[in-house]
């Protein structure tokens, strides 16, 4: 899906940059037709202070990600700088912070995770190309047969909830709108593991490649905003998914 936002600020190249995402509340929201969220607010304003016009397009993380990745002169949000990542992209700011752990349903009390090494007894699920699949894949060496990999987290989410998973990666301070969708209250979720290397920074980005007046002009540009109101609500709360 492709949204055009027009800021403020006469645009610096004669096409709107390309600005690639997925829908995750709170951070990033598609409601009516129109992106926002937290971070989404924070980009926004520095595309402004940059003096650009944008087109913000909507996918699944894994194609977003895809897109970014291959594509010059094309911004990313919210990603995490995983040393996989690092040579690939030029960095322009944090956008925000995130402490995941591995959640549950209360009532499958069938699950007992104490440590890292259980859940390779049960089926958990994470996002394509999501950081937390390669941490999954990668660190907690999770077995493919009980590795579930979804377009998005709202399909994760789906899936937890109807039994099909065990176990899924979020963080507390981000589920309210996945709780709403599905009824269910704070009590419905438990979660049993909060493994230190998924918390996170995560990032506004650029693949490697692109003009280097953009990365500069963006750089420069979240200097101004880094500080702000929007900036400090969207880093304010420990929030849900990296990427």
């Amino acid at each position: 899906m492709m949204l055009g936002l027009t800021l403020g600020k006469p645009a610096v190249a004669a096409q709107p940059l390309r600005v690639v995402l997925e829908v995750s509340p709170p951070h990033q929201t598609l409601d009516n037709g129109k992106v926002g969220g937290l971070t989404t607010a924070v980009v926004a304003e520095l595309l402004q202070q940059a003096g650009l016009s944008a087109s913000f397009e909507v996918y699944p993380w894994a194609r977003a990600f895809k897109i970014a990745a291959t594509t010059p002169d094309v911004l990313i949000y919210n990603m995490a700088r995983t040393p996989e990542r690092e040579a690939q992209f030029e960095w322009i700011g944090i956008v925000t912070r995130y402490k995941f752990g591995l959640l549950k349903l209360s009532q499958r009390e069938d699950i007992q995770v104490s440590q890292l090494a259980d859940i390779k007894h049960y089926v958990v699920g994470a996002q394509r190309e999501d950081f937390s699949a390669e941490w999954l894949k990668d660190a907690a060496k999770q077995p493919p047969e009980k590795l579930e990999l979804q377009p998005d987290v709202i399909e994760t989410w789906r899936l937890l909830v109807n039994g099909k998973l065990d176990l899924m990666i979020d963080d507390p301070q981000a589920i309210d709108d996945m709780l709403h969708q599905h009824q269910l209250e704070r009590s419905d979720i438990e979660f049993v593991l909060f493994p230190p290397e998924l918390e996170q920074q995560t990032w506004i980005a650029l693949k490697k490649g692109s003009s280097p007046e953009l990365v500069q002009r963006l750089r420069r540009a979240y200097q101004q905003v880094r500080g702000g109101s929007a900036y400090q609500q969207a880093m304010g709360q420990i929030v849900s998914k990296a990427h």
